[in-house]
Parts: C-alpha cells; structure tokens; sequence
C-alpha cells in the first residue's frame, strides 16, 4: 500500500487536491473513508458542493499539506512534494504573504511583482550581508551573498543564472544581483569601478531592450556580464558577453510593439541643437519604428531617458564624438528604412537618385550615392567564368536593404558591447570573478521560428548543466551524512542535445542546405523528415501541416515553422554593399565591416559536458560562419565557463499577462514552472530525501510523541532512533544521517497528523479538568457568600439584643470628657506656635532689612564700575574709529597714486605706439637686459641676506615664548599646590563628619549628599582646567603659525622693498628708450626724405637727358619695330615692376621686424608695472599684518600682567576663609546663651498654673532635652561650619571659572568687542560682611526651628500628664 493510500485510509476529513479546468487544482476534503478498491472517492469541495471523484481508472489525487508547513520558505520542506502543492505554496506567500521570493533546494523562485517594492535598499543589502543562505527571508541578495561568500571562503569563481520568460523580471533580478554585489565589495579607490559596471545596464538596455506585448522592457539578447575582484575581493571590473540578439526587431515589429528603445529615444531629442544634422523627425515619420502602431510607452519619456544613455557613456569614458558617432549609424539606418523602392515591370526595381531619405543616409556616412542607389537593386553574381549583375524584384530589393540594415545594427551592437567591455577593463590582476547570466527562458508560441529554437537549444544546454549540478550536490550532501546512494531516474535531456547539435543533427543539415545555392526551407525540412521520422522519438512531424515540425523539449512539445530558417541562419548581406560600406570615409562604419579574428576562449575547464555523439567544430575561415554556428560556439564556450564555476539559479516567473500588481493566474505560473524546471527538480528531490531534520529540531518538534521512557535517555540521537522505529514500521521511509534525519515524501506529514492527534486528545483532557475546576471554584464563592451573609445577619441580631441605656450614658460622658481634654491641649499648643512665630519674624525682617540695604550698596557700586567701563569702552571704540579714518586716507592717498601710476603708463604706451622702425637701437636694448639680469642677481643676494635676519628674528620670538612657556608651568604648579590644599582640608571635614555620623543618621545622609555634589563639582573643575589647557595650547600653536607667517611676510616685504626702490631706476630707463625712439623716428624720417629727393633728381636728370620727342623722329617705324620685335620694351618695363616690388617687400619685412620688436618691448613695460602694482599690494598686506602681530603681542603682556592679580585673589579669600570660622564660632557662643534662656522661660508660665508635679516631672524631662539640643546643637554647629567651607569653596571655584572665562574671552583675538561688555569680565571681591550676614541668618532660623520642636514636645508631654491625672 502506498503513502497516498495508507493516508486516505486512515482517518476521514483528509485533504487533497483534483485536477480543475480554471485554478488547474483545486482543494477538496474526503467526507467517507477511502478502502482499496473503492471506485470513488467522496469529496466536499471549498463552495460546499459534494463530488464523487473517479479513482478506479485513474490514479488516488494527491494529498495536501497540512497548514502549519504551507508558505514555507523552501518548497523541498514540504511533506508533499507535487505540483498542486508547489503551486498553492507559491500562491499564498504572493497574493496573502506579499512575498515574492520563494526556494525552491538551491532555486530562488522570482515572481514579479509589477510594482516597486521597498526591499532593495542600502539598509537591506546590509542586513543580508555576512548571513547564511537560510537564515533570512528569501531575497535574490541571499542568493549573492552566497556567491559572494562562497568565491571569498573557495577562491572559486561563482555564476549567477537567471533564466524565465519575457515579462518575468530576468533583467531587474541580474540588476539588483550587480547593484549587491557593487555595495558590498566596494574599493577604496577614486576609479569608482562600481559605478561604471553599474552604468553599463542603461546602455545595454536601451540598444538591445524593446516593448513587446509581454513586457514594456523587453530584453532581446543574452548577456553574460563576468564581474572580476582582486584578492581583497574588491571589484577591479566587469567583462560582457551577449547571445543571440534579435535582428529582425530592426526591420520589423507585430502589432503593439517598438523597435529598440535608441531609435525613440533619438526621435525624441531630434530638436536638440546636437541632433539637428541628423535630420531626424517624429517616431512615427519613419518605417523602422511605426510598425507596431503605438510608439509611445505609458509612464516612459524617451527624451530623459536619451539624456540618462548620455550621461552613463559618459561616465564609462566615451566621449561625445563617439557617441555622435553611434547616433549618426542609428540616424543611418531611420533613413534607410524610409527609402523608396520603385518597381520597374515585373523583375526590376530601382531608386531615384533624388529620394531625400537615400542622400541622407549617403551623407551620414560618406558613401556614393550613385553606387547605394544602384546595388540596393542589383546584385553581383560571380562564377568561374564570368560576373553577371542581375536586377533585384521590388521585393527582393526592400529585402536587401532590411538585411544591409540589420547588419549594420547588428555590428553596431557589438562595437557598442566591446567599448563597454574596454571602459570596464582595468589595471587590476583579475583572483576571481562572479558571472550574471541573464538568459531568455524556454519559450513557445504560435508561432515558433529560428529564434526560439536557439533560444530553446540554449535552455536544454542550460537544463543538462543544472540536472548533474543538482545530483552532484544532492551526492555531496549523502557522502557527508553517510547515508548509502541510490541511483534515481530522471529525464535525461541529452538526446534532444544530440538531436540539434551532434553530427547530422539539425543544425548541421541547417548549415549544409545554407552552403547550397538553391538550398530552399522545403529541402531542409524534407531531409530532416527522412532522418528522424520513426526513427528519433523526440522528432515528429504534425498531422496537419508540411511545413513544420515538433520537438519534444524537457518542458514541452514546440511546433517550430520551416519558412524563414534558412534566410535567419545565412543572415546574408550582398558582398557589393558590404564592399561599399567597407570603402566608407566614415571610419567607424568602414571598421564594421573589416576582418576580424575569431574570438578564442580565455577559460579552460576542469569540468566538461561532452555529448554521447561527437560535436561539430566551427566552419573553416574560407566558409562563411552561420548564425547557429555562431550561437553553438558561443553557447559552447558559455558552458564551458559556467562549469568551471559553482552556479546559483534564479528562475524568474510572470504572474499573469496583464501586468496587474499581485494577481495570480495559476495556468501561466505552472507553464512557466514546468518550462523553467521547476517541477523536475521537486520530482527529483521528491524521489530522494526531500525532508530534512536536524536532531535537535527533531527531538524539540516531537517531543510530544516520545513516552517515558524514551525521554529518560541522555542521547537524543538514540531518542529519535526509537521514537522513529516505534512510529514509522518501514525502515525504507527514512536514514539516519551524522546531522540530520532523511525522511522520503509523505513522512513529515503523518507524523504531523500523529502530533496535532496527540494535541488534539490532550487539549481535550486539559478543556476537561479546567471546566471541572471553573464549576468548583464557582461552587466554593457561592458558598461562602451565604456564609458572610448568615455571619452579617447574627452579628446585627446580638448588637441589637446588647445595646442598653447604661452603657449609652456611659459612652456619652467619655465623648464629652474627650472633647474639653483635646481643647484645653489644642489652645496650649496654639500660645506657644504664637509666641514662636512672633520671635521668628521680628529676626526675619531685620535680616531682609539688612538685606536690602546690603543690596543698594552693591548697586551703587556696580554703577560706579559701569561708568568706569563704559568710558573704557567709549575711548576704545574712539581709537578704532580714529584707525580706520586713517586706513581710509591711506587707501585714499594710494588709489591716487595708483592712477597718477595708471595715467604714466597710458603715456608710456602712447610713446610705444610711435616706434615702428627700431633697427638701429636692437643692440641698446640687448645691454639693458643684460643689465636687468646682474641687478635680478643682485636682488637675488639681498633677498639672502633678508632670509638671514628672518631666522634671527624668529630664533628671538622662540626665545621669548620659551619665557612665557616657562611662566605657565609656574602658574601651573601654584594651582595644583591649591588643589592639594584643598583635597587636605577635604580629608579633614571628612574625619569631622565621620565622628559625628554615629549621633545622628539624618545628618549623615545630608552631608553625604553634599560631599557628592563636592566631588561632581570638583570633577567639574577639574574638565574646565584640562580644557583651559587644551585651548591653551591651541593658542600657542597659533602664536607659532603667525609668527611663521610673521617672517615669511616680512622676507616678502623686504623684496617688494628692494624691488619698488628698483622702480624709478626702471622709470629712467622707460624714458631714455622713449627718447631714443623719438631720434630714431626723426633718423627715418630724415632717411625717407632724402631717398625720395635722390630718387626725385635721378628722374628728372633722365628725363632730361633724353629727348622723347627727338628720339622719336630719329627712329622710323621700322627701327621701333626692329627694337621690338621680341617684345625686349615689355620686358624691360616688367623687370623694373619686379625690381620696385622687390625693394618693397624687403622695406616691409624690415618694418614688420621692428613693429615685433616694438611689442615685445611693450609687453615688458606693462610686465614691470603690473609687478609695481603687485608690490605695492603687498606692502599693505604686511603693514596691516604687522599691526595685527602687536595687537597679540599687547594682548599677551596684559594677560602675563593679570597672573599676579590672580594670586592676590587667592591670598585674600584665605584670608576671608580665616575671618569667617572665627564669625562662626562667636554665632555658636550667642546660640548658646540663648538656649539657656529658653527653659527659664517656660518654667516661669508653668508655675503660674501652680501645678508643682508637672513642674518637678518638667525639669527633669527639661534637663534631659537640655542636654539633647546641646548635643544637636555641636553638630549644627558643625554642620554650619562644613556648609560655609563648601560656599567658601563654591565662591573660589566660580571666581577660577570667572577668570577662565575671561582668559577665553581675551584669547578669541579676531573677534570684535561688541557695543554692551557683561560684567563678568569685571568681577567684584566678595563682600566679607554680607557673608558673616548670611551665616548668621542661617544660623537664628536654625536655632528657632529647634526652640519649635522643644516647645512642641513639652506641651505633648504636659497633656499626656494632665490626661493622666
């Protein structure tokens, strides 16, 4: 009998789950017992309708979980391992929980949730980093800790696998994955290596993402991204690689979807000024991108998300031409997309030259436009003896520009991923990468084509790596636990691998047909028809069509179509056109299109996947490599790296269709379990141990099962070993592990049902003896109501039988007898509070008189010394007014020496302007430079000798501050010769008060009050010196800094001093060049006149010594003829032209020479007046810091003159201490005196009663007391004696704190004094009489309060004895 049935068996109302058209399972409870060969089985399904569930043909429906393990964490804890269980598990923890992550063994399940969720932050990322794998919630930052963790304990690289359809949320998962792994592996270094890894997913996203109608971002290529760390595991950078991207999106998009993201994003920046050349419009203005009828996105802005593209290339080091570069090729292919096609008949086709769209794409990227316009429609056709060119069909020409098109996207992709992978690539030595492989899942539609069997050859690759990872893990576990293996049979996918890959496979049957000339989809199918039909069982052909066929994939049968194949895998492109781009000026088009090497692994695996039949190699270099070639290179090369690796899985799985937020459709989310292999992997775990205790988990959770007996033992391995023998009679059901116990499928359940029946009967036994007590316990308060009742009702009975007129008169006249008693004591008391309170007040107002005219002096006083600051502040603020009204003379008589400067220097440059031709003072101007450089050496000596004198002025300033550093440690050592007076008379008021705790314990408790707040106080003083210190030294250091700079300034203002006495000399030299300058202006000038009037009498002395007029009637017309019959005059005339043009052009030279050297030396005059300026700016800077440095120095003598102010303080207050413990002792005379008066005066009112008894019982209780105030009184005394030590103490800590305040107070230098000074920088003496007032004051309330509590007692006394009488 199986676990199912033995559990239907044995008791009704079980659950289970039946197959459902809508939910795919439903819940439902057995109402009637089930017994083998039952041919239904009685259900009650949630709705509370009845069904008979057919069981004889089919098999037992599978049983649900209890409650307590449903949205567990890990589907393998269930106890029930099947789909209905998987799918309700995942289901609660979604739409209930809110919980989007789930394991699944070493899967995280994904869903998505369509909507932001606040689990991604720094704090979370944080919180998941350094913990174990199992120890938090399951999150995709667990699953990167792991592989974090595990790559830093191994030294062994990881791989993270995210896999799941379109809409499912690969692409967020492997973000969050590389955002964790950046945050917590963050350098120490300026290259902010992590966020130019995280700044290449924008890019990516926006060329290779696109809107679908699954998914708004759509990704539509594979990307594994290698993340590389060093051995501090930090991030020293990232490598790409990306599989299989979708050409055909370029050209072609169904109803409700985009082209990539970049095109939107180009045509919505078309406006920019940047972008203007491209010549770009609206989206919906080109083909390539209205295709899918809408080419907006809700929620999305294309022109931000265009300029976040910018600024993430940007960050990775492209630099604007590159990318201008990128988007004139994206421009390129809109337009190309928008040329028009014309048919010629029924076989031609052609361009016209004048299409705008062409001479655009032409112009972006310098091609002809002649040879694009007429390749577009023709093709080459080369054979061994003779090239034909054949006219291409309307079609087949729109066919070729769609492939010239895809090609270059397709290049363009690639160029952009190598210059991510370059910018990622730094100098650091590569210890460890972890990989994030973000892969298209298994897909199936309607329609299936090239695409989606690559996509789902690499999913099968992908699947076989998981199976061995999973077994080898599930092996490893066994081993450690010691537990004996067993082969279990799982679905092997490696004949369907075989079956596309191995050789004669479909891929190779693929190439083959693509090498042939008239290869055709027909053909290629039909071979594949003649090899696996009844011959593979994973290959079938469909009833109803011809033009198709299915593959049995590990998780679903696909139907994939024929038509299109051929064309996807030669993605050929017409060599001509390849040809024109290659000879393109545009250097970045004609390097697309160049040779390039075949990529080489840099991997090499210890752990290989070989298939059962031999792999073909990649094509020779003289063929042309396929697209599948390609893929099955990369894919091969992909397995490889992931096998050296330990890989972690996350399957990603979409909800529902509509994108809703938290909605849950069960039949999407079991195909996309069963697709992703999910469920393979609970099958097989479900055929292991899936179930998995610890022994302490174990014993805890099942205690409740084990007897007596069982628990009696000491080991609880042995416990559970019994327990599990006594329960569960097949010993094949469960191992016993070194851990943990290993239970199959179906055994945690049962022994939860034994548990909650445990639960169950002993909930009823506790519900039994609690209702037993409630009804005693209600029973015993009843009946002792009726009892006090009874008591009440007897007791009123005998009083009322009690009572009579005796007994009333007699309580009567004790009522009254009581009531003329406590009259006759309360009117006593009253007198004598009255006489106190009478002598209490004539002693208080004299003190506050006193006191009040103690107060008027000390505001006469205080406006004495207000009147003394006030004017000290009045002649301050005069002095600072008088400073700056001569500052700004200064400034004043300065700007206008500026100007009278500014006005020399306009007639310096208008001198200057006047000298064009200096040829012959070239030589003059040479020895004043020479000169100028030996007075730059001698300056160069002066500032030397200046240098000199510095260092012996600072060697002085050392020297002094040494002196004042020397008077601080003086005054140091006096204050702590004070703190140690004042620790001894401490220790002694200590021994005092010790001796006199033993009397009294209230007193005790005050003075240990008051010691405490002495200590905190002390504690106090103590942090106010050291930071008195503190600031102490800070100022020092200070002092040091400006007298530094003091030096450096003064080394500065020494040169500016030499070089302004250098100005005039400087100003001489100005002026001797100016007049040079004139005589050479008048020497030229002179020159100039006397050439022309040389040159003036040559001509006239030629005119006149040929007679034109004579020589003309000379010569015949033959002769002039003879003269010039070679045109001899002409050439003469020119050589003369060229002679004067010569003369010319050397004069020029000349004159071009010497304006040069006239502002060369212009730029020398406005150099030295701007180092005049320069100077002169720095004179003020030093003077205004000179009087800076006196003010602090004046500022410090005073304070050193302060310090002798301060020790005569600390003289007078002991001196005040002295005076005022004499005070006290003469107060404690007077108390004394007048406590011998007080019982005199009582004993006088009571003999007025004549009551002698009393007086004689009086005296001696009198005496008594007598002594008792004496001895209270010594330690008021006492007690007095310690509080003024601790006010005397008080007033020198404050005046201590006084003077601190004030030393800080002078110590803030920079800032100003404002208008109102507070008087505590003018603290006054203390007053010695207004302290013995004070005391005394004390001293009176004290001893009245006592004479209070004395009368007090007497009277209580002497009404206790008239009572008694």
């Amino acid at each position: 009998m199986s676990i199912c049935e033995l559990q239907l068996t044995s008791s009704d109302y079980n659950r289970v789950w039946i197959p459902d058209n809508e939910e795919v399972w439903q819940s439902a409870e057995i109402t009637k017992s089930y017994r083998t060969g039952d041919r239904v089985l009685h259900l009650l399904l949630e709705d509370g309708t009845e069904l008979n569930y057919p069981v004889d043909p089919a098999p037992l429906p599978p049983l649900r979980n209890p409650d307590i393990l449903v949205g567990e964490n890990d589907l393998t804890a269930l106890s029930y391992l099947h789909e209905p269980a998987v799918l309700h598990n995942l289901k609660v923890r979604f739409v209930e929980s809110k919980l989007i992550y789930t394991y699944s063994g070493i899967i995280l399940v994904a869903m998505n949730p369509y909507k932001q969720l606040p689990i991604y932050g720094d704090a979370i990322i944080h919180a998941y980093s350094g913990q174990n794998m199992g120890d938090m919630d399951p999150h995709i930052f667990a699953v990167a800790e792991e592989a974090y963790k595990q790559m830093a304990r191994n030294n062994r690289n990881q791989s993270v696998i995210v896999s799941g359809e379109s809409g499912a949320g690969k692409t967020v998962s492997a973000r969050y994955a590389m955002r964790y792994f950046a945050t917590v592996s963050k350098s120490n270094s300026n290259v902010h290596v992590e966020d130019k890894v995280l700044a290449s997913n924008p890019i990516t996203e926006a060329v290779g993402n696109a809107k679908t109608t699954r998914n708004d971002n759509s990704s539509r290529f594979g990307k594994y991204t290698e993340i590389s760390f060093d051995q501090r595991h930090q991030i020293t950078g990232a490598n790409m690689r990306t599989y299989l991207l979708e050409k055909s999106r370029v050209v072609f998009q169904s109803e409700n979807e985009r082209n990539y993201h970049i095109f939107y994003q180009l045509c919505a920046s078309a406006l920019q000024p940047e972008f203007k050349h491209l010549k770009l419009g609206h989206a919906e203005e080109f083909n390539y991108t209205r295709m899918g009828g809408n080419t907006v996105i809700e929620g999305v802005d294309d022109r931000a998300d265009m300029m976040e593209t910018q600024k993430t290339f940007t960050l990775l080091g492209l630099k604007e031409d590159f990318q201008m570069d990128v988007f004139k090729i994206l421009a390129a292919i809109l337009h190309l997309g928008n040329v028009q096609m014309t048919a010629v008949g029924d076989e031609k086709s052609s361009v016209s030259l004048e299409d705008k769209h062409l001479n655009i794409f032409c112009e972006l990227l310098d091609l002809d436009n002649d040879k694009v316009a007429q390749w577009l429609c023709h093709r080459k056709i080369i054979t061994t003896s003779e090239t034909v060119i054949k006219p291409m069909t309307k079609l087949q020409a729109l066919n070729a520009r769609d492939a010239l098109a895809k090609k270059i996207y397709s290049h363009l992709f690639d160029f952009i991923v190598e210059r991510i992978n370059k910018a990622l690539h730094f100098s650091g030595k590569q210890h460890t990468f972890i990989g994030v492989l973000d892969i298209y899942g298994f897909e199936t539609f309607d329609v299936n084509s090239f695409e989606q069997f690559c996509i789902n050859y690499a999913n099968e690759k992908l699947q076989q790596q998981f199976n061995l990872h999973v077994f080898k893990l599930e092996q490893e576990e066994y081993m450690k636990e010691n537990i004996p293996w067993t082969l279990i049979d799982f679905y092997d996918n490696q004949p369907v691998i075989d079956l596309i890959e191995a050789k004669m496979g479909i891929l190779e049957l693929l190439d083959e047909e693509c090498l042939l000339p008239q290869g055709t989809d027909e053909n290629w199918l039909q071979k594949l028809y003649n090899n696996y039909i009844n011959k593979n069982p994973f290959f079938q052909k469909p009833k109803m069509s011809n033009t198709s066929f299915i593959i049995q994939h590990f998780a679903d049968k696909v139907e994939y179509k024929s038509e299109g194949f051929l064309e996807k895998n030669r993605d050929t492109v017409y060599e001509v056109l390849i040809d024109i781009l290659r000879n393109s000026k545009f250097h970045l088009c004609a390097n697309f299109f160049r040779d390039r090497p075949l990529p080489i692994s840099p991997y090499r695996s210890t752990i290989t996947v070989k298939s059962a039949k031999t792999v073909v190699k990649p094509p020779n270099k003289q063929f042309r490599t396929t697209v599948g070639s390609e893929f099955r290179s990369s894919l091969y090369l992909l397995m490889e790296t992931l096998n050296a690796t330990t890989p972690h899985y996350v399957r990603c799985i979409k909800p529902n269709d509509e994108k809703l937020p938290f909605e849950f459709d069960s039949k999407r989310v079991v195909q996309q379990l069963r697709a992703c292999g999910v469920l393979e992997t609970i099958r097989i775990s479900a055929q292991s141990y899936p179930s998995r205790w610890t022994y302490i988990e174990f014993f805890s959770r099942y205690s409740i099962l084990m007897t007596q007996h069982e628990l009696s033992l000491s080991d609880k391995k042995k416990i559970c070993k019994t327990v599990l023998q006594r329960l569960i009679k097949d010993p094949n059901q469960y191992q016993f592990g070194r851990t943990k116990i290993f239970f199959r499928a179906g055994q945690v359940a049962y022994l939860e049902k034994l548990r909650s029946d445990k639960l169950r009967q002993a909930c009823i036994v506790i519900q039994k003896n609690i209702r037993s007590w409630h009804q005693r316990k209600k029973f015993l308060r009843i009946k002792q109501a009726a009892v006090t009742i009874q008591q009440y009702f007897r007791g009123q009975r005998a009083v009322r039988q009690a009572i009579t007129a005796t007994a009333l008169k007699q309580a009567w006249a004790a009522i009254v007898i009581q009531k003329y008693c406590r009259g006759y004591i309360v009117r006593k008391l009253c007198q004598l509070i009255h006489v106190a309170a009478i002598t209490i007040q004539a002693y208080v107002r004299g003190f506050l008189a006193r006191k009040k005219f103690r107060k008027m002096l000390k505001e006469h006083k205080a406006v004495i010394l207000q009147k003394y600051a006030r004017a000290w502040l009045a002649r301050r603020r005069f002095q600072n007014i008088r400073r700056f009204v001569l500052n700004i003379q200064l400034s004043y008589r300065v700007q206008r020496l500026q100007k009278k400067l500014e006005d020399q220097n306009k007639e310096n440059h208008g001198l200057l302007e006047r000298l064009t031709h200096l040829a012959s003072t070239h030589a003059n101007d040479l020895d004043t430079i020479q000169k100028l450089e030996l007075e730059l050496e001698k300056l160069a000596t002066q500032k030397k000798t200046s240098e000199e004198k510095g260092k012996k002025y600072k060697e002085d300033t050392e020297q002094k501050l040494s002196k004042l550093e020397k008077q601080n440690a003086e005054l140091q050592e006096q204050k702590t010769f004070l703190e140690q007076k004042l620790q001894e008379e401490t220790k002694e008021m200590k021994g005092t008060i010790r001796k006199q705790i033993k009397v009294i314990k209230m007193l005790e408790k005050k003075f240990q009050n008051e010691k405490q707040d002495y200590e905190k106080e002390t504690e106090s003083l103590k942090g106010e010196i050291k930071t008195l210190k503190e600031e102490k030294i800070k100022l020092q250091g200070q002092i040091e800094e400006e007298h530094i700079i003091q030096d450096d300034l003064k080394l500065e203002v020494g040169q500016l001093k030499k070089q302004a006495k250098m100005i005039p000399e400087l100003q001489k030299e100005i002026e001797l060049l100016q007049t040079q300058k004139m005589d050479v202006e008048k020497q030229v000038q002179s020159q100039k006149r006397e050439m022309r009037e040389k040159v003036s009498e040559v001509a006239e002395q030629f005119i006149e010594s040929y007679d034109v007029e004579a020589v003309r009637s000379r010569l015949s017309i033959e002769d002039l003829e003879h003269l010039n019959e070679d045109g001899e005059l002409w050439f003469a005339y020119e050589g003369l032209k060229k002679a004067t043009r010569v003369l010319e052009s050397q004069f020029q030279s000349q004159k071009e020479n010497y304006e040069k050297e006239i502002e060369g030396l212009n730029f020398k005059v406005e150099h030295l007046s701007q180092e005049i300026i320069h100077l002169q700016k720095l004179f003020r800077e030093e003077n205004d810091i000179n009087d800076s440095i006196r003010l602090e120095v004046s500022r410090l003598t005073s304070e050193n003159m302060m310090i002798p102010d301060f020790k005569q303080q600390i003289s007078e207050l002991q001196k005040q201490k002295m005076d005022l413990e004499q005070h006290l002792q003469e107060q404690a005379a007077k108390t004394k005196g007048k406590m011998e008066e007080m019982p005199n005066q009582v004993h006088h009112n009571l003999s007025e009663e004549g009551q002698r008894r009393t007086l004689e019982e009086q005296t001696e209780t009198h005496t008594k007391e007598e002594k008792q105030i004496v001895t209270i009184q010594e330690i008021q005394e006492t007690n007095n004696h310690l509080k003024e030590q601790h006010e005397i103490e008080n007033e020198v800590k404050s005046k201590i704190k006084q003077k601190a305040f004030h030393l800080t107070l002078e110590n803030m230098w920079k800032s100003q004094l404002k208008k109102d000074v507070p008087m505590a920088l003018f603290p006054a003496a203390p007053d010695q009489g207004q302290q013995e007032e004070v005391d005394s004051t004390h001293a009176i309330v004290v001893c009245a309060s006592s004479m209070l509590c004395q009368i007090y007692f007497v009277c209580l006394r002497h009404s206790a004895s008239i009572i008694s009488h």
